[in-house]
C-alpha cells in the first residue's frame, strides 16, 4: 500500500491533499453543533455558566443572552453548510484521485502483462488475469476513494472528540475512552486473522473467472457436446468455492462488527450511567466536582459521534485487507521478471537482407524435456525453407524462436548473421511476418483488423491492393458495410478461409523481410486452399520463407525442406531428393499420397511408434499448442 501511493499517488497529491483535508475538517467541523449547544443549554437556557467556546476569543462572544442564542443559532447552521462543501469537496478530491490512480495502475499492469514472456501465459489462466486488472485494480480505487477518508477521519474523530471530551470533563472522559484500547488490540487480532482469508478470497474471484471465461469462448463445443449441465456443475463448483471463502470472510467480519458495537455501546452506557448520577446524587465514588447539565448533553452527543466512527472500523480494516491482498496481485503481476527481454548492447538491425540460420539450436519448456536438439539450417535471401516432421517433432517452437517468443536453451538464431538475441525485439519482428493455422482477428472492423500494425502507414489504395492481392476484396465487397463491416471477437462472423485471407492480407501490408507460415493452409477446404495458396505465393516472393506444414502437398516446391523429427534434424533436400532417399519423409509422402503400399512396413512400424509417441500431453514440454 505504501508502494501504491509513492508510485503513482504524487502526480496527483493536490487532489488527494484536498480530499483529506476536506475530511479531517469535515469531521471537526461535525462536533460543532454538540459543543455549541452543550454550552448554549448551560450558558443561555440555565444561565448557571459563563458563555465560551474553545478557541473563540472572549470579545467576539455577546454580552446579551439574546446575542448568545443567535450566535449559537448561526454556529450550528455555519458548521452544516460548512460540512455539506467540506463533503463535496471530499468526494470530489478523493473521486478525482483514486480514479486517476486506478487508471494508471491498470495501464501499467497491462503494459507489464503484455510484455511478460509466452512461457508466463502459457502457464496462466485468462480469466485469472482479467479479475487482477479488473477486480483487484478496482478494489484499489475503492481503497483509496472511501476507506482512506473513512480511516483518516476515525483517527480524527478519537483525537479531536477525546480533546473536547477532556476540555469539558476529564474524569467522565475517561469512562468514554476507556474502550479505545480494548478496541485497538481487538482490531490488530481481526486484522492478523482476515489477511490470509482475503488472499484465498482473491485467488477464487480468480478462478471462477477463469471458469467462466473458459465456457464462453467455448460455447460452441459445449451446445455441439450437449455438455451443458456438465459444464453448469462446473461453474456451480467454483462458485460454491468462492462462495465458502467468501462466507468465511462475513462470518469473522460479523464476529468482529458487532462485538465492536457492543464495546462502544458499552462506552456509552457507562458515560450515560456515571453522568446521570453525577447530575442527580453527586459525583460518585472517586469522581470529584460539578458536572453541569448542558455539559452532560455534549458528552452524550460527542460519545454518540464517537462510538459511531468506532463502530465502523471494522468495515474500514475489511476494506484495507481486501485491498492490500488485491495490491499484493496486482504488483505481483507487474513485478515479473521478463526473460526475453532486451539487451542494454543491443544494436538496431538495419536494413534486412532475409539471411536465417539456426546454428546447434536446443531448446525445452520449463521443467520438461528438451523439443529441439542440435538443429541447424539456413534459409538464404529470398529461399523457402520447409519445416515438415511427425506432430512434436519441434516445427512450431523452431518458428517461435525465430519470433523470439521463446529464449533458446543452447546454440544461435540468426538473422542476416546477428544473433537475435543482440538485436532490439521491435526491430527484429517488425522485419518478420508471421500468419499461422490460428489466425486472431480483433473484434472490430476488416479495415482495423487490415490495418493492425501499419496504422496510419496504410493508405487506403495501398489496403484494396493488399487485400486484392491476398484474394480477400471480393468478399469484403460483398459484406454489409464493406471494409467497415464489424466481424466480431475473433472474428466470428467470418468463415475460416475468409479469415485467412485477411492475415494474409495483414501481412503484405506490413511488408516483411522474412515470413513464417506455420500450417497456413491446414484449416481449410481444398477450394480455399487453392485461393489461400494463390495468395501466398504472391506474398512469398522475393521473401524468406519458412513454411511449417503437415501437408507436404503445399511444400513439395520449396528450395529446401528440413525434417524434423524427435527434434532433432532427420534429414534435408528437396522434395525429389528426399523421396528418393526412402527416409522418414518418403514414408510421410507415402502416406500423405495415398501411395502406402510402397512403403516398407518396417518404416509404417517406425512412424507408428514415433505418433503414439508424441500422442501424450505434458504442460512443461508442449510445443505452444501447434504441433
Amino acid at each position: 500500500m505504501v508502494r501504491l501511493f509513492s508510485e503513482y499517488g504524487r502526480e496527483n497529491l493536490p487532489w488527494f491533499v484536498a480530499g483529506l483535508v476536506a475530511s479531517v475538517f469535515g469531521r471537526l467541523v461535525g462536533v460543532v453543533p454538540a459543543l455549541v449547544l452543550g454550552v448554549a443549554i448551560d450558558a443561555v437556557f440555565f444561565q448557571n455558566a459563563p458563555y465560551r467556546l474553545p478557541l473563540v476569543p472572549a470579545g467576539w462572544i455577546p454580552s446579551t443572552i439574546a446575542g448568545q442564542f443567535w450566535l449559537s443559532f448561526w454556529l450550528v447552521i455555519g458548521a452544516f453548510a460548512a460540512g455539506v462543501g467540506l463533503s463535496w469537496v471530499q468526494g470530489l478530491g478523493l473521486a478525482v484521485y483514486s480514479n486517476r490512480v486506478q487508471h494508471a495502475v491498470r495501464v501499467d499492469t497491462y503494459d507489464a502483462l503484455q510484455r511478460l514472456d509466452m512461457a508466463f501465459f502459457d502457464d496462466k489462466q485468462t480469466g485469472e488475469l482479467l479479475s487482477i486488472l479488473n477486480s483487484d485494480v478496482r478494489n484499489l480505487r475503492t481503497f483509496l476513494d472511501s476507506t482512506l477518508s473513512g480511516g483518516l477521519q476515525l483517527v480524527v474523530a478519537v483525537v479531536g472528540i477525546a480533546g473536547v471530551l477532556f476540555y469539558l470533563n476529564a474524569q467522565l472522559a475517561v469512562v468514554t475512552l476507556v474502550a479505545v484500547p480494548l478496541l485497538a488490540v481487538f482490531t490488530v487480532w481481526f486484522m492478523q486473522t482476515i489477511r490470509p482469508m482475503y488472499r484465498s478470497l482473491r485467488e477464487s474471484v480468480g478462478a471462477l473467472n477463469t471458469r467462466i471465461e473458459n465456457n464462453v469462448a467455448g460455447i460452441e463445443v459445449i451446445k455441439a457436446s450437449t455438455t451443458e449441465a456438465y459444464e453448469t456443475d462446473r461453474v456451480a463448483e467454483a462458485s460454491m468455492d468462492y462462495y465458502e471463502r467468501a462466507l468465511a470472510v462475513v462470518r469473522l467480519d460479523y464476529l468482529y462488527q458487532p462485538s465492536m458495537e457492543l464495546l462502544a455501546g458499552v462506552a456509552f452506557a457507562a458515560t450515560f450511567a456515571i453522568g446521570g448520577i453525577w447530575l442527580i446524587f453527586g459525583p460518585p465514588g472517586p469522581f470529584t466536582g460539578d458536572l453541569l447539565v448542558g455539559e452532560f448533553v455534549t458528552f452524550l452527543f460527542m460519545t454518540q459521534r464517537f462510538i459511531d466512527p468506532l463502530s465502523g472500523a471494522g468495515r474500514i480494516v475489511n476494506a484495507y485487507e481486501n485491498a492490500r491482498a488485491s495490491g499484493e496481485r496486482i504488483f505481483d503481476l507487474a513485478d515479473r521478471e521478463v526473460v526475453v527481454a532486451d539487451d542494454p548492447d543491443t544494436a538496431a538491425l538495419g536494413h534486412v537482407e532475409g539471411r536465417i540460420e539456426f546454428d546447434r539450436v536446443s531448446f525445452a519448456y520449463a521443467h520438461g524435456r528438451e523439443v529441439l536438439e542440435d538443429v541447424s539450417f539456413t534459409a538464404a535471401p529470398g529461399e523457402t525453407v520447409a519445416l515438415v516432421g511427425p506432430t512434436g517433432a519441434g516445427k512450431s517452437t523452431a518458428a517461435k524462436l525465430l519470433l523470439r517468443l521463446y529464449e533458446v536453451t543452447d546454440g544461435a538464431v540468426r538473422v542476416d548473421g546477428r544473433d537475435v538475441r543482440t538485436v532490439p525485439i521491435q526491430d527484429l519482428r517488425s522485419a518478420l511476418g508471421y500468419v499461422s493455422q490460428d489466425v486472431y482477428l480483433f473484434d472490430g472492423t476488416v479495415r482495423e483488423n487490415l490495418v493492425y500494425g501499419t496504422f496510419d502507414a496504410t493508405s487506403e489504395s495501398e489496403m484494396v491492393a493488399a487485400a486484392t492481392a491476398a484474394e480477400a476484396h471480393e468478399f469484403v465487397s460483398r459484406l454489409p458495410n464493406g471494409y467497415d463491416t464489424r466481424i466480431g471477437e475473433r472474428g466470428v462472423k467470418l468463415s475460416g478461409g475468409q479469415r485467412q485471407r485477411l492475415s494474409i492480407a495483414r501481412a503484405m501490408l506490413q511488408d516483411p523481410r522474412v515470413l513464417v507460415l506455420d500450417e497456413a493452409t491446414s484449416a481449410v477446404d481444398t477450394e480455399t486452399e487453392l485461393l489461400i495458396q494463390r495468395a501466398l505465393d504472391r506474398l512469398t516472393a522475393g521473401r524468406t520463407t519458412l513454411v511449417i506444414a503437415h501437408r507436404l502437398s503445399t511444400v513439395r516446391h520449396a528450395d529446401r525442406i528440413v525434417v524434423l523429427d524427435e527434434g532433432r534434424v532427420a534429414e534435408s533436400g528437396t522434395h525429389d531428393e528426399l523421396v528418393a532417399r526412402g527416409g522418414l519423409y518418403a514414408t510421410l509422402w507415402g502416406v500423405q499420397s495415398g501411395d502406402v503400399e510402397a512403403i516398407p512396413p518396417e518404416a509404417l512400424d517406425r512412424l507408428v511408434d514415433r505418433l503414439k509417441a508424441s500422442d501424450g500431453f505434458d504442460t512443461a514440454t508442449t510445443d505452444g499448442g501447434n504441433e
